[in-house]
């Protein structure tokens, strides 16, 4: 089954079930937030979020996939999550501050940058898991355990966010690959896996990654000339 969204790229991955709060300020997007909330009464208000690639601006030109920009091309990824406006305020000079929540995965056909001020998009939707799987629960009680350890080492107080930790397998996976300290590439990755045991397995292997390089750093030296603000002993 197929769509047709306004498409906000971002320089960030918006996972299902997130808050994403943006605050709305070239005329384009203006003109996405003002169609959304003038949609009738129980019409999705939604629209795609989808990383950037490469490139930093979209701008009102270029072929399928890619679309114009001051400095250059800009390329964006396939895979991306709608942002469901939950919440909008409107600002005095015009623009907004919104809060949306990520509700569905797509992959995109077809980027159009002509028919609207902003990117549109034909997408298609991509399946979400339903009923109880046990791999993905026995996969959960790992990666819960890790990521609690993962947060003991880069939070001075993880209780706040281990204690949330949801029990629900696809629920727990989007938090843990929008909290990591991941970069945009890896939480592309993992937004792009169909199945919820290949995401959570993808994550263990991240998490003992990212812990691992932690346990490194924090196990080597660092002579006092290389920290900065702190002068050399004589």
């Amino acid at each position: 089954m197929s769509a047709r969204l306004p498409v906000f790229p971002l320089g960030t991955v918006l996972f299902p079930g997130l808050v994403l709060p943006l605050h709305i300020f070239e005329e384009r997007y203006r003109a996405l937030v003002r169609h959304l909330v003038g949609l009738p009464e129980g019409a999705p208000r939604e629209f795609g979020v989808v990383a950037i690639q490469a490139g930093w601006e979209v701008g009102p030109a270029g072929p399928p996939g890619r679309s114009g920009l001051a400095g250059g091309p800009v390329t964006l990824h396939e895979v991306g999550c709608t942002a469901e406006l939950r919440q909008v305020t409107e600002l005095a000079d015009g623009g907004f501050d919104i809060v949306t929540v990520g509700r569905r995965r797509f992959r995109i056909a077809e980027v159009d940058d002509a028919a609207e001020p902003y990117l549109t998009a034909e997408v298609e939707w991509l399946p979400e898991p339903t009923g109880p799987d046990e791999t993905a629960d026995l996969l959960a009680a790992r990666v819960i355990s890790v990521f609690r350890h993962y947060l003991g080492l880069i939070r001075p107080d993880p209780e706040d966010i281990s204690e949330q930790l949801p029990e629900d397998p696809t629920v727990l996976s989007h938090l843990v690959a929008a909290t990591a300290a991941l970069t945009v590439a890896d939480r592309q990755r993992l937004l792009a896996i169909d199945d919820t045991p290949g995401r959570l397995r993808a994550e263990l292997r991240l998490l003992h990654r990212e812990t691992a390089l932690l346990r490194q750093v924090r196990a080597v030296p660092v002579p006092l000339s290389e920290l900065a603000g702190l002068p050399a002993p004589n």
